[in-house]
């Protein structure tokens, strides 16, 4: 068997060791140091998932429930594995041992490498479009905010659609198997709303491919098609039906399901407008793709040494100390968001790339990539369209589930790599044509023309921002200049960017260099223009040793609260409902999730947000009243704290502990009466019973004790002397957890709201709650037969194609 080493193998050897090294020589703290990134929502999850992963590491199950946030909830979407579950294995064998989580960009630079070349497209420039794919500063950013699963979610992306472009160019086994493969692995990392945007992709790119097939008269082929890839999709989520059953389980009872109280103000299902276009991308701000600081970067940069802000500081007389710190976190973004971490920037070098694909590429992709990339555009502008998001959200199903509509931009960053890669090799294989030479000048002059614009005369804009009111007038103007400054500065590094390239097409066309040293010439310039970008966001300083140590350290306040070994929940009273810390040791009424119970999100929007705040300005007087504290009493909430010391943590001796049985039952009729109820300090030792679901029920009476506790079981004794009705200060969930007296089974109730409830019987006894969620372990067994199914379908289609190359080398 004889093999061209030379042209067959070695570019592609070559790139994936240079995907290698980039991610090596990127993340050399992290692999040659031990290091770690300080990423924020990894230490908030590690909050989040400290009870179940103590629970699975203690016994080698899964808790599948945790009491640490949120009164308790699901850990579906939190941290839940599946005995036989092989995905993390492919993973690793495909990422060559890469760490995680910068193995997923090692992943992302593999699938569009894979992708480019489906396309027919030459190695250094496939390598070059891989590069930039999966380094943009969307990414980097990402990752260093703890976005892990995102990012493997987009990675995955051009993989995906390379098994779907190889089932239509006629490699159908081989193609369906990479699908099937790539959309398994999207699944298992449970982005649903990045699996969406994939979705979007795909059924663009299928729309333009049914209409070539049937303009070309192709329909059997296309039918064959098709059924192949319904058969990879099916595959692809039966190896994933734990994970996609318990979640929609969940979802119903999630934010992101129907509205339980009955008002107008509240959407029949799903996120609430505001809430779900809080993140909406400017329109103009989308010139971040071209000039990275056209709006001034992230919320907080360093502005280096001569800036105007310093200049004003020095003027006013402030210390040393102060303009240091202010120069190094300037409030320099002036865009339309909240806040950002940094810019979504797309490459100077691959716009230009992308241009000189819309008129110089393969017209039967160039309009499937060109209404991507628009509506990836459209949908990030969220309420700044609102026309188009609006009715998005209303109508298209299943869009009112997502929030940060901005992530819509990772559709662009996969579809302008795509587009630019097909540009430059069509100009590599026109040389002689007429009119290569004026598409090169006209591309060349829309993009660099833009850039030297912005360059000559940033003063066009007026860089105001919201967050200018809280600066002083001295200083706004300071702030402004330096805004300017940066998107001239910017503006002039990206006019450079696309000459050097533009400069290298040119030299190619005017055969004064070859194409292989054109194509890797812009590769490299890609690479470097992206790779200090990125330096400003992620650099070697950015790493720590094991941030976890620090942030999750006893405090005094912990230790007080610890010495106290019963079974109660505590208060973090500084910004509760969006930290994770107080649940690595104590189980919360806060916690830090996206998705939290529909139910408790109600109740911390009309009881629990109000009830803080009448005791923050109670204790502000001196005055610790809570028996007034309704919800976070029946929560059990007996401890408080306001920050790390000891005298800063408060002793509820109200909280109503583990259950209790009630002195009475108030029937109520709907969601919106009980929640009133909780709303009425007068009421504090009564139940609420929806007496249209469960019934009427008086109230019992004696004592119950919680004498067996682990998140999916707990075990209590009574001692009844009256029948009737008792509460668990835990949260309901219908889905799963059943309810034992004596080893029989009974009706699981709810009342005030959203806490369990039992009819239970004079006398002593034990009662027993478990939570055994079918939609886990009957989807346990179909998982593993379908990752096996998929793992041959590939080997399959592997073998057909590998085969007749080998029959080909021994007979030549």
């Amino acid at each position: 068997m004889q093999i061209d080493f030379k042209h067959k193998v070695l570019p592609h050897l070559l790139g994936i060791i240079s995907f290698y090294l980039i991610v090596v020589v990127y993340f050399s703290p992290i692999v040659f140091d031990g290091k770690m990134m300080f990423q924020n929502d990894i230490l908030q999850w590690e909050g989040s998932a400290k009870e179940v992963l103590e629970y699975r590491e203690a016994t080698g199950e899964d808790a599948l429930w945790t009491n640490r946030m949120f009164g308790g909830m699901p850990a579906y979407l939190i941290s839940t594995e599946f005995p036989g579950d092989i995905t993390n294995a492919i993973t690793k064998i495909l990422t060559l041992g890469l760490p995680h989580p910068i193995n997923s960009l090692f992943m992302g630079m593999i699938g569009m490498y894979i992708l480019l070349l489906s396309f027919s497209i030459r190695p250094t420039i496939s390598m070059g479009g891989a590069w930039a794919f999966a380094f943009n500063t969307f990414h980097i950013i990402s990752l260093e905010a703890g976005h892990n699963a995102k990012i493997w979610a987009i990675c995955l992306i051009p993989l995906i659609l390379a098994g779907i472009h190889m089932a239509f160019s006629r490699r159908l086994i081989l193609g369906t198997g990479i699908f099937a493969l790539a959309l398994m692995l999207q699944l298992k990392f449970n982005h649903l709303q990045i699996t969406y945007y994939t979705l979007l992709i795909v059924l663009i790119y299928g729309l333009g491919q049914i209409i070539s097939f049937v303009k070309t008269n192709q329909l059997p082929a296309l039918g064959k098609i098709m059924a192949f890839l319904v058969v990879g999709a099916v595959f692809a989520v039966m190896a994933n039906a734990g994970r996609l059953a318990t979640t929609y389980e969940y979802g119903d009872y999630s934010i992101r399901g129907k509205a339980t109280l009955e008002t107008t103000d509240s959407p029949d299902s799903g996120l609430g407008k505001d809430y779900a276009f809080n993140w909406s991308q400017g329109i103009l701000e989308t010139m971040t793709f071209l000039v990275p600081n056209f709006y001034g970067g992230g919320s907080r940069e360093d502005l280096g040494e001569g800036s105007a802000s310093e200049e004003a500081l020095r003027r006013q007389g402030a210390q040393t100390g102060q303009i240091r710190d202010f120069i190094r976190n300037a409030p320099t973004y002036w865009g339309e968001q909240p806040g950002t971490g940094g810019p979504i920037y797309g490459g100077a070098i691959l716009i230009f790339m992308f241009v000189m694909g819309m008129v110089w590429g393969p017209r039967r992709f160039k309009y499937i990539f060109l209404v991507i990339t628009i509506l990836s555009f459209m949908l990030a502008w969220g309420k700044n369209m609102a026309w188009f998001n609006y009715a998005m959200f209303d109508y298209f199903p299943g869009y009112n589930k997502f929030r940060a509509v901005t992530m819509a931009l990772s559709m662009a960053l996969f579809a302008i790599p795509v587009m630019g890669a097909m540009g430059l090799e069509s100009y590599m294989n026109n040389r002689t044509h007429p009119q290569v030479m004026p598409k090169l000048l006209f591309a060349f002059g829309v993009t660099g023309g833009i850039a030297l614009i912005l360059a000559l005369i940033p003063g066009v804009f007026d860089f105001r921002s919201p967050s200018d009111q809280y600066l002083p007038d001295w200083l706004i103007s300071a702030i402004r200049e330096d805004r300017r400054a940066l998107l001239s500065k910017d503006a002039w590094r990206s006019f450079i960017f696309i000459a050097l390239a533009a400069g290298l097409v040119f030299a190619f066309l005017k055969y004064k260099i070859q194409a292989v040293y054109a194509t890797a010439g812009i590769a490299l310039l890609i690479l470097a223009d992206i790779w200090f970008i990125n330096k400003r966001y992620l650099e070697n300083d950015s790493f720590v040793n094991d941030p976890s140590a620090e942030y999750f350290q006893a405090t005094p306040a912990d230790n007080r609260i610890m010495a106290d070994e019963g079974y109660y929940r505590v208060l973090n009273l500084e910004n509760p409902f969006n930290e994770a810390r107080t649940s690595y040791r104590f189980n919360s009424i806060g916690g830090y999730h996206g998705a939290k119970m529909r139910r408790y999100q109600d109740l911390i929007d009309e009881v629990l947000s109000y009830e803080m705040q009448g005791f923050i300005q109670q204790a502000q007087e001196g005055n610790f009243n809570f028996e007034t504290l309704n919800a976070l009493n029946m929560l059990n909430a007996k401890y408080f704290y306001f920050g790390a010391s000891e005298n800063q943590v408060f002793r509820n001796d109200n909280a109503k502990g583990a259950a209790w049985f009630p002195e009475a039952v108030y029937p109520v009729t709907s969601n919106v009466d009980e929640i009133g109820v909780l709303q009425n300090s007068e009421l504090g030792n009564t139940a609420t019973l929806n007496s249209q679901e469960f019934g009427t029920l008086n109230a019992g009476s004696g004592s119950i004790e919680l004498v067996n506790y682990s998140p999916r079981e707990l075990v209590y004794n009574v001692s009844a002397n009256q029948s009737g009705l008792a509460l668990f200060s835990e949260i309901y969930y219908p889905e799963g957890w059943r309810a034992f007296v004596d080893g029989q089974e009974v009706d699981i109730l709810r009342a005030n709201y959203l806490l369990r409830a039992l009819d239970l019987p004079e006398g002593t006894y034990e009662v027993r709650f478990s939570f055994e969620p079918s939609s886990y372990y009957s989807a346990k067994p179909l998982m593993i037969i379908f990752q096996i199914l998929i793992l041959v379908l590939l080997g399959f289609g592997l073998f057909l194609t590998i085969k007749p190359m080998v029959s080909h080398g021994r007979e030549g």
